[in-house]
């Protein structure tokens, strides 16, 4: 029992010891660094105030009324042949849609036709390289285009368009044959 005391006063003396040796006052670098820095905060001041911004104020196209300027645009005598401009068009929100209707119209491409019991159906492929069967009164575009007239060489649509102003106008739009492509033998 003397030896746990002794071997316990001994043990707290080196704890003593060890503690007195770290705290010798060798931090004086780490003291002139601090005061370095308040002085510094000091003489900066006061921070400058965060600048105002003006508020964000959103762009405003006036340009949606009018035509895209990649379509194509209206064809007079096209549109004289099937029956000139109509005021009473809009497209038709009830109906379902078609499954080409997802399609742009200049994605779409006519590679054939086939006649099966009197009809004459064209081919149609679309950009995944599905080819589908259509005919007059199918739609097809994603501007409302109804078939209105087919043949072995071409399918005449017309679109409904916007014309601005909670107007629609009919656009005729023509897909011709693809011409098969040459190949070197």
């Amino acid at each position: 029992m003397i030896e746990l005391r002794s071997a316990l006063r001994l043990l707290g003396l080196s704890i003593v010891l060890v503690l007195q040796a770290c705290s010798n006052g060798e931090y004086s670098d780490l003291d002139v660094f601090m005061a370095d820095a308040k002085e510094e905060a000091a003489s900066r001041g006061r921070i400058d105030p965060i600048p105002a911004f003006r508020p964000y104020e959103a762009f405003k196209y006036s340009a949606t009324a009018r035509r895209a300027p990649f379509d194509v645009p209206i064809d007079v005598k096209e549109l004289v042949r099937i029956g000139g401009p109509r005021s009473d068009v809009k497209p038709d929100d009830d109906r379902s849609k078609e499954y080409l209707e997802r399609f742009n119209l200049e994605a779409l491409q006519m590679v054939g036709s086939l006649e099966q019991k009197g009809i004459l159906w064209v081919l149609i492929d679309d950009q995944n390289g599905i080819v589908h069967r259509v005919t007059v009164g199918n739609y097809m575009g994603r501007n409302h285009g109804k078939i209105v007239e087919v043949s072995e060489s071409q399918v005449s649509v017309v679109e409904i368009v916007s014309s601005g102003e909670q107007s629609w106008i009919e656009r005729p739009r023509t897909l011709k044959l693809r011409e098969p492509e040459e190949t070197d033998s």
